[in-house]
């Protein structure tokens, strides 16, 4: 471990407030990490071993029972040793480190004895039933949690499982997570002895994986030193100019920040709050995306200023005397404690300006809320400790009910979309992409319910999230009140209805791959796909980027005609004379009416017309009393031989997206041939679609009525029955 993770920071400015209890100074991670990375790279022992744990965990915990710390240090420190790091030094540094990481962080004796034995399952002879006989159960937990799986085992499937593995834990406790996070950051402060083909494959998974972790946790102070542990990795010549900029800031005469937080002070004073104002230098990933951003860096761009409180109402008191006594910027005020954000975190966040033109930004919040804001759940204890009353009683938790209240929504949904992860390396890849969505919605459900879901979520995610796999019936959504697209991206406070449809074997359009911006969503939808893959002879003509569409899709797209609000039937096309038989004329040319389109084996009645051709209409079609008057020659006419046959069809339905695509799909498998399509535009959530469809055998008509039925979203199908045009047919 560095000497100067291990060395007490002076603390920053402070403003005289109550008297307040003194003790020890408290080590400032985020000042250790920045000297780490600023200062040579000294080792050294770790003082008086876990004395130095004791105290940090005094200083949150004064009453804690230190006797399990104690134990603990003597099972790891027997077990290791013997065991150097590839620093050189003695490994039982290594769990004494991250014990102090997170003794420094507030975390309660449980969890400190778990990380000083988070390694001896692992490494040593240790077992778990050891664990568990001389710690208890929760302990046991713990350790088994941060357990790697063995490659001899798993093979290159290792580290994706032991993540899934460690995820699953942090389900049921998220101290596993916890001890994890300090453990790479202790890796990572040390990563310098390892070939740089390692430390970049470390640095890039924790990246991916623990950064966004710690910041869905809430962690900041591990988060913020791992960010820049990981850019001094894969961006060297990046973080050399980042460092570069700092020195030279440091090195200057002058500060805004301090000149910014003393008038602060004499504003709060005169004011009678009770504040303390803090310098929070920003740490190097923070400098970098600032001066990518700004341009030229100038010095109050280089750390915000921290007021901290007692209680949440002086929180707007202090808004309020800074915004009448300075120049406050009003586009950068936010207010995280009214709304905090998914990860536990309270703030205000307002920036104020002087006549030179410097801004400072503002962070102010209770001293309960910076502790939350830097600790995260590490701050929030044992979540299944009972209630002081309950434990009054004696009564202890059980361990099935060992599920945390405080988890968090997108951790549960990790938990549901893992189970489904149909492999190691769908797993893996879902998980680095769910984890870099790293911000939440919460949308509401018309009951009052809500529904947390990763920023940019579309209402196909919300369909899965709350209907699982039942999802595959949706044909539609409301969003605020207003019919919407099932690829319509929800914002942060809507109300979103789903509408189902009825047909328990609906299924999941290919295209919504495309909307799914969700995990559980995306594998549900791939799950299906994979057990109903395309037919054989629906493959090869089209690429797999066209999301599932058919042919027949792009056909009827290609040739649907704008909609008008009425059915335009296709002019009258000649048939062959062995589907009609025209009893008194053999001879004669037969045309089926392009208004009623009869099909095998409708009741039909034939009308001579100009040029001998003998039009046939359906019995009930209502041209044919209209002909009738006008005095056109009846003709007597059968049916001949049924092979093929034109029909228009009339479909209702819901509006969803991509229906068009599947109803046209559902013909094209049963042989159907579309003509032509026309779809009218939707009123009051419902949509008429009119083809004109050429079958190979009239037999086959039944049978396609009933597939467009079963699209989800059609609730009716059936022949067109067209008004007859005002003037009469040419004679």
């Amino acid at each position: 471990m560095s000497a100067e993770a291990t060395n007490p920071a002076t603390p920053g400015p402070v403003v005289p407030s109550a008297p307040r209890r003194r003790s020890r100074p408290r080590i400032d991670l985020r000042r250790l990490g920045r000297a780490a990375l600023l200062g040579p790279a000294s080792r050294g022992r770790l003082p008086d071993a876990i004395g130095h744990v004791v105290e940090a965990h005094r200083a949150h915990h004064p009453d804690a029972d230190l006797e399990p710390l104690h134990r603990a240090y003597v099972l790891a420190e027997s077990s290791h040793r013997g065991q150097m790091r590839k620093s050189g030094e003695p490994y039982i540094t290594h769990p004494l480190a991250v014990t102090l990481i997170l003794a420094e962080l507030g975390a309660e004796t449980t969890a400190l004895t778990a990380s000083l034995l988070h390694d001896t399952v692992e490494d040593t002879d240790v077992t778990l039933d050891q664990v568990g006989e001389e710690f208890g159960a929760e302990v046991r937990y713990l350790v088994d949690g941060v357990t790697k799986l063995e490659k001899v085992d798993y093979g290159a499937a290792a580290e994706p499982e032991t993540f899934r593995k460690m995820l699953v834990a942090t389900g049921n406790d998220v101290r596993v997570m916890s001890i994890k996070l300090a453990d790479r950051l202790h890796n990572m402060r040390t990563l310098g002895v390892m070939r740089p083909e390692k430390q970049e494959r470390i640095a890039k998974v924790t990246r991916d994986v623990l950064i966004p972790l710690a910041e869905r946790l809430g962690v900041q102070a591990l988060k913020t030193e791992l960010e820049d542990l990981v850019f001094a990795i894969l961006h060297p010549e990046e973080y050399q100019h980042t460092r570069e900029l700092i020195v030279d800031n440091a090195s200057r005469a002058d500060d805004p920040l301090a000149e910014f937080a003393e008038a602060m002070r004499t504003v709060l004073r005169d004011a009678d709050i009770q504040a303390e104002v803090l310098i929070r230098p920003r740490h190097f990933v923070s400098v970098h995306r600032t001066s990518r951003k700004r341009g030229r860096m100038r010095g109050a761009d280089f750390g915000r200023l921290l007021v901290l409180v007692n209680e949440d109402a002086d929180c707007y008191a202090v808004l309020g005397e800074l915004h009448t006594c300075m120049t406050p910027v009003v586009s950068e005020f936010k207010d995280f404690i009214a709304v905090p954000k998914f990860n536990l975190y309270q703030s205000l966040h307002t920036a104020v300006a002087r006549e030179d033109g410097q801004v400072a930004e503002v962070l102010i919040r209770t001293h309960q809320m910076h502790k939350v804001a830097e600790a995260g759940v590490i701050a929030l204890g044992n979540p299944y400790t009972a209630p002081a009353e309950e434990q009054a009683r004696g009564r202890v938790p059980a361990d099935e009910e060992r599920v945390d209240p405080t988890r968090p929504g997108w951790l549960s949904r990790l938990l549901d979309w893992q189970e489904a992860a149909p492999d190691p390396d769908t797993f893996w890849s879902t998980l680095r992409e769910d984890l870099a969505q790293d911000r939440e919605i919460t949308v509401f459900r018309p009951d009052g319910g809500t529904l947390g879901l990763p920023d940019g979520a579309t209402c196909v995610d919300a369909a899965y999230a709350q209907y699982g796999e039942d999802a595959h019936a949706c044909i539609g959504a409301r969003v605020n009140g207003r019919l919407a697209t099932l690829s319509t991206v929800l914002r942060d406070g809507d109300t979103v209805q789903l509408l189902m449809g009825q047909d328990p074997a609906s299924e999941p359009s290919r295209e919504w791959l495309e909307h799914a911006h969700t995990p559980a969503a995306r594998i549900a939808i791939q799950r299906w796909l994979a057990t109903h893959p395309v037919p054989a002879e629906h493959e090869g003509a089209e690429p797999a980027e066209n999301s599932g569409a058919t042919k027949a899709t792009k056909v009827a797209e290609a040739t649907a005609r704008p909609a008008t609000g009425t059915a335009t039937p296709d002019a009258p096309v000649s048939r062959p004379g062995a589907a009609i038989t025209v009893v008194d004329r053999p001879e004669a040319s037969v045309r089926l009416a392009g208004c009623c389109t009869p099909v095998p084996f409708d009741e039909v009645t034939g009308f001579a017309v100009r040029g001998g051709v003998v039009t046939v209409h359906r019995a009930e079609c209502s041209a044919v009393a209209r002909m009738a008057d006008a005095g056109r020659e009846e003709v007597d006419v059968r049916w001949g031989d049924t092979s093929g046959c034109r029909v228009t069809l009339v479909a209702e339905s819901f509006g969803r997206p991509h229906l068009l695509a599947d109803l046209t799909e559902a013909m094209a498998l049963e042989g159907a041939e579309i003509v032509s399509a026309t779809v009218e535009p939707p009123s009051q959530q419902r949509v008429r679609h009119t083809y004109t469809v050429q079958l190979p055998d009239a037999g086959h008509l039944p049978t396609l009525l009933r597939a467009m039925r079963n699209v989800p979203g059609v609730y009716d199908v059936g022949r067109a029955q067209h008004h007859a045009p005002a003037s009469p047919e040419p004679a």
